[in-house]
């Protein structure tokens, strides 16, 4: 692994841990998850206005972003998702007046805006620019398919959590070993391959 995609790792996995354990800490029985920020008594604030499931689909859009980041296989996709909530986040501290909280959200915003940056040829690709990259998978299916298993484990513990918050931890763990499971062994999904400009001139004289 080299310095650039160490670093580039390093960036997602912190976004994922602030937002997956922000999401979880509002979702789990009693608000017994440790998450890194607040505040979890967001669904009580907002139930008073009738907006008590609109706190709660944040929340799971926290969890589900957050999962993504940390995981690594679709970085991409999370670095995507992550940059609407971050600047509706923002905004709210800031018609809020919040002290201090919108200095934090900027500096996750412009660590965002790194991942992105990072995937610039991929991104612009996708808005139909020729770039010199290509995507192409370079994993089986399957691997995909485990992800998404790890993830419904995530999202399983929460309702488990009301039960057994023992289980419900076991269960989020074992979560995430899988989403990074299908990382470590298959990498980052669309990984992208330089393409030549030109078909070099020794496969044409050989053909």
């Amino acid at each position: 692994m080299n310095f650039k995609t160490f670093t580039l790792n390093g960036i997602s996995v912190f976004l994922g841990l602030i937002f997956f354990t922000a999401g979880m800490a509002k979702l789990f029985y009693e608000h017994r998850f440790p998450g890194l920020i607040g505040p979890v008594w967001l669904e009580e604030r907002l139930a008073e206005f009738q907006l008590g499931l609109f706190a709660r689909f944040i929340a799971y859009s926290q969890v589900v972003v957050g999962f993504i980041l940390l995981t690594l296989r679709y970085r991409t996709l999370g670095a995507i998702a992550l940059l609407p909530m971050l600047l509706n986040i923002l905004l709210v501290t800031i018609s809020q007046n919040w002290q201090g909280t919108p200095y934090v959200l900027a500096f996750f915003l412009l660590l965002n805006l790194v991942l992105l940056a990072a995937e610039a040829p991929k991104l612009l690709h996708l808005v139909g620019f020729r770039t010199a990259y290509a995507p192409a998978v370079n994993s089986p299916i399957r691997h995909g398919l485990i992800w998404l298993v790890g993830l419904g484990l995530v999202l399983g513990s929460i309702p488990l959590s009301f039960r057994s918050l023992t289980a419900a931890y076991f269960l989020t763990v074992a979560g995430i070993a899988t989403g990074l499971y299908t990382y470590w062994k298959g990498g980052r999904a669309g990984k992208q391959v330089k393409i030549p400009s030109a078909i070099p001139e020794a496969m044409l004289a050989s053909n």
